[in-house]
């Protein structure tokens, strides 16, 4: 067989945007290599939609919003370039846990394009929670709420590159969960956390030291829950799929928010 051609230095950056964003980025290539590439590019994509929230965010109060309506703007801006997507994974997977039946037809309830009772009470919850996290963050500084919209996207998509790991299987032979479950080595996944982990606190490390640590440490933070989903996901349903990759995304940036909001202004 003809060894698959390595991939250029877009290939990476085009299957991210172009699968995790609605940036009208077109994917030249759909094989695992470009795959790889592209997970291992996913905290790139956090990092735009992060920068984006903010940028909403700062403009509102700049215009004299308060640090509540800035929180919402923040938080829409994320599943506006999404489209929902990771929202609706995140319901469509607590459906599928919560309905308590075995793995394929609790991946059936997940592919219905309803939501159920168990998915609305995720949804509601996560995203109370996101709000009222960044509402804190902006009242006490516009840079501290900036940080954690930045933070916060770009640990969201972390957490895929991580989900994408090798040894990680797909629940489906389709989909995108097929296409990158274990295509990410595990020391490629174990150095771009540890960049993200550094990139934050030095970003952090400009409002002060006790940011510095505090931001650091809400990336590795984040991760345990989002792993802990993972692993219940792999357990329940037989490996992952897009769905719970949109589940640990939102997991992630939740539990980042409130790792973000402890210990009050620095």
């Amino acid at each position: 067989m003809p060894e698959t051609p390595s991939p250029g230095p877009l290939d990476g950056p085009r299957f991210a945007f172009g699968t995790l964003t609605v940036i009208p980025v077109r994917v030249h290539r759909w094989d695992r290599t470009a795959a790889r590439a592209g997970m291992l590019c996913a905290p790139l994509t956090g990092l735009t939609v992060g920068l984006a929230a903010a940028g909403l965010g700062l403009s509102l109060l700049l215009l004299g919003a308060g640090p509540l309506l800035a929180a919402v703007a923040s938080v829409a801006v994320p599943a506006a370039l999404t489209r929902g997507l990771h929202l609706d994974g995140l319901a469509d997977t607590a459906d599928g846990l919560g309905s308590g039946k075995p793995a394929e037809q609790a991946l059936a309830v997940m592919k219905r394009s309803d939501i159920g009772p168990f998915g609305v009470l995720t949804l509601v919850l996560t995203l109370l929670a996101q709000v009222a996290a960044l509402a804190g963050l902006y009242g006490d500084s516009w840079a501290r709420g900036a940080l954690g919209a930045v933070v916060s996207g770009v640990a969201a998509r972390l957490s895929l590159t991580l989900a994408a790991r090798a040894g990680v299987p797909a629940a489906r032979p389709e989909g995108l969960g097929a296409a990158v479950a274990g295509v990410v080595p595990v020391p490629g996944a174990l150095a771009v956390g540890a960049a993200v982990t550094l990139a934050a606190g030095s970003a952090g490390a400009l409002l002060g030291p006790w940011d510095a640590v505090r931001t650091a440490a809400a990336v590795p933070l984040c991760l345990v829950p989002a792993e802990l989903l993972l692993r219940r996901c792999v357990h329940r349903f037989g490996g992952v799929t897009g769905d719970v990759f949109g589940a640990l995304a939102e997991t992630a940036a939740t539990a980042a928010l409130l790792v973000l909001c402890l210990g009050g202004a620095g």
